[in-house]
């Protein structure tokens, strides 16, 4: 089987996400998993910490057995990666035979490394893209654990502006829409199809979104 390519959904909770989700595994041949709670954000920390170690301890020192960090520098940064890409993709990505296209929507972004975590993610799964989804604020603000926030407006604004900028960064790498413009107008999905390299179907667009999503 051919490696799949990656692509992953960046976006915050209740911004009509999880219905994103299912217009892209609508898509023949996609497969994007749900949320995972982060889990793969604790990958980037133990990756991260044992390449910090590699940098900054003495690596004739870590190679004496009597030593407190014996056999740290030796870390595999390029075999750890691959091991890592495989770990996600046989345990929470589990691609079919007929799989083009692979990975998953995450509402756990608000990261003050997140250039850092989502070079990360592009390290372990060469050539991923992202798509970006937000939402009018004030609906987000009312619905669900948002309501119970009093700082539900300032999180919001500073969790979309960061991963706008990081969005910003990746270039033609990540592509940005609007819940509020293609739940109006499914045919402002046409860019997105475009970007993915994929045709639009508005019949099979309609379809999915008559379907009840995020109970």
């Amino acid at each position: 089987m051919a490696e799949p390519s990656y692509l992953f959904v960046m976006t915050y909770g209740r911004s009509g996400s999880t219905l994103l989700q299912g217009l892209l595994n609508a898509l023949p041949g996609y497969l994007i998993r749900g949320e995972n709670a982060g889990a793969v954000r604790g990958l980037y920390d133990f990756h991260s910490r044992c390449v910090h170690e590699v940098g900054h301890r003495n690596h004739e020192r870590t190679e004496r057995p009597t030593m407190p960090f014996y056999g740290i520098t030796g870390y595999p940064e390029a075999e750890a990666l691959a091991a890592l890409r495989r770990l996600v993709v046989d345990t929470l990505l589990r691609p079919a035979p007929d799989t083009r296209v692979t990975g998953f929507k995450e509402i756990r972004w608000a990261y003050d490394d997140l250039p850092a975590y989502v070079d990360f993610l592009r390290q372990v799964f060469p050539g991923a893209r992202f798509v970006v989804n937000t939402r009018d604020h004030a609906a987000v603000a009312r619905s669900k654990w948002w309501a119970k926030r009093d700082d539900a407006a300032e999180a919001l604004l500073r969790i979309e502006s960061s991963i706008l900028a990081v969005a910003a960064d990746l270039g033609d790498a990540a592509y940005h829409v609007h819940y509020d413009d293609w739940a109006a107008d499914p045919t402002t999905l046409r860019g997105l199809h475009d970007w993915l390299g994929e045709p639009f179907d508005l019949d099979r667009v309609r379809a999915v979104m008559e379907v009840k999503h995020s109970f």
